[in-house]
């Protein structure tokens, strides 16, 4: 079963038609004519359009795998990926679980845990705070680490339920809608507190691990290039300007973290760098929505590789095995307003062109007609572009975005494009402020 929709659900399904399995997609009333519907071999309406009552909505969705007989359920990202729950209901059903287990879904998923865990497996971490309980104890641990602080939601993802606090004077009012976005938005309220790292860059490496205990890395991917909400919009593979000393160190650490809390299947670890410093920041413990650039830089099938080791089987390799070959950058094309503060976009997309050509590929669900309903994330297509250099992959994605046509709704690929041409990304040398900045000198 894929637990998911729109590209990721496709891809999903490719992968499994590649590898001879059948696949049982679900959908809510608004996706009924969508492309992962269409190519799976059954598909079942699970709940109508808002997200609780269809794609959270986890006894519909394990009724229709008990119903069609599978064997296995494939998160995807988003939605159910990085419930624990939803990974035990699974297993309590005979169902298989297409990532790690329950127990490490939990750990990684909270990240006032896991950055205790990360600690006391030696991988640095940025200081901070256990679990919150007042204002007043954000108040004085704010005090003692300096300000400016960031206030996180240990639920989070996203950019949700994330403030930074720059004085004393700001914290009630930053705990308190903190708090109530990671309430709304991840039904945990909790917060903490870390020391503000002043435009670091957003670097994070993939590992792969088997149930026999074996964990590789697939380097690293620079995802620096964020919106203001701190969502991710260009990254790429390998992250440039990276001394090879900083890049050892981060894989040296991914690996160690990942066998430290016995680690299955797929999994990202995120951290913030300065200079050859590097501090972990968080443990996505499913596919990424990036995950093209490694595929194209390392000549490996992610989801593909996630279905083998939760099929029982071996990697099948070992880390002198991998090699990192080319360059890769990946676009992010969303139904979005970027002068709008990226308000979301629906309605229906009337004429689709996506482009073509040597080391070009396009992960979408899009067609001319689709429908864009409100209830979901804005992605509607995420460009790639591969070359021999990191110029090369440039040039390439450039033209392929000018190839690019989406009409009916707004998109991201104008501002893609500034980004790709501007001073900073070309040379390599661009930190999480960096979008952000552009954005306030351009507006």
């Amino acid at each position: 079963m894929i637990a998911n929709r729109g590209e990721i659900a496709l891809r999903i399904n490719r992968a499994c038609q590649e590898l001879g399995v059948r696949t049982v997609a679900v959908f809510s009333e608004p996706d009924r004519e969508s492309l992962h519907v269409r190519q799976a071999d059954e598909a079942f309406c699970v709940g109508p359009g808002p997200v609780p009552r269809s794609y959270l909505n986890i006894p519909n969705i394990i009724s229709t795998a008990l119903i069609t007989g599978c064997d296995a359920v494939h998160p995807g990202y988003g939605f159910l990926a990085e419930n624990a729950r939803f990974a035990e209901i699974c297993a309590d059903h005979g169902l298989v679980f297409i990532g790690p287990r329950p127990s490490v879904i939990a750990a990684m998923g909270d990240k006032a845990t896991a950055k205790r865990v990360m600690h006391e497996a030696g991988v640095a971490t940025i200081p901070g705070t256990d679990i919150l309980a007042t204002v007043a104890e954000a108040e004085n641990a704010a005090e003692k680490l300096g300000y400016p602080v960031l206030l996180k939601a240990t639920a989070g993802g996203g950019g949700k339920g994330m403030r930074v606090v720059e004085r004393s004077e700001d914290v009630e009012r930053a705990f308190a809608s903190a708090t109530a976005e990671s309430e709304a938005s991840f039904k945990d309220g909790r917060l903490y507190l870390e020391r503000l790292i002043s435009n670091p860059r957003h670097i994070e490496v993939q590992v792969l691990a088997d149930e026999f205990g074996a964990v590789v890395h697939l380097g690293e991917r620079d995802c620096s290039a964020q919106k203001p909400s701190h969502q991710k919009l260009v990254e790429e593979s390998p992250a440039p300007n990276l001394s090879a000393r900083a890049r050892s160190a981060l894989h040296d650490m991914a690996v160690r973290a990942s066998e430290r809390v016995g680690y299955t299947n797929a999994g990202t670890l995120e951290f913030l760098t300065t200079g050859d410093d590097a501090y972990f920041m968080e443990m996505n413990t499913r596919i990424q929505v990036e995950h093209p650039v490694t595929e194209m830089v390392y000549g490996i099938d992610l989801v593909k590789e996630q279905i083998r080791i939760a099929a029982g089987e071996a990697l099948g390799y070992v880390q002198r095995d991998l090699v990192a070959r080319g360059h890769a950058i990946e676009c992010r094309i969303n139904a979005e307003d970027p002068r709008n503060n990226f308000a979301p976009q629906a309605g229906t997309v009337t004429n689709v062109v996506f482009p073509g050509g040597p080391g070009i590929r396009v992960d979408t669900h899009l067609y001319p007609g689709a429908s864009i309903p409100p209830y979901y994330d804005s992605l509607l297509a995420k460009a790639v572009a591969y070359g021999d250099t990191r110029e090369a992959a440039i040039a390439r994605m450039e033209r392929a975005l000018r190839e690019t046509v989406i009409e009916g709704v707004q998109t991201t690929i104008g501002l893609c494009l500034e980004v790709l041409a501007s001073r900073e990304f070309r040379a390599g040398r661009y930190d999480i402020g960096f979008l952000p900045s552009m954005l306030g000198s351009a507006v």
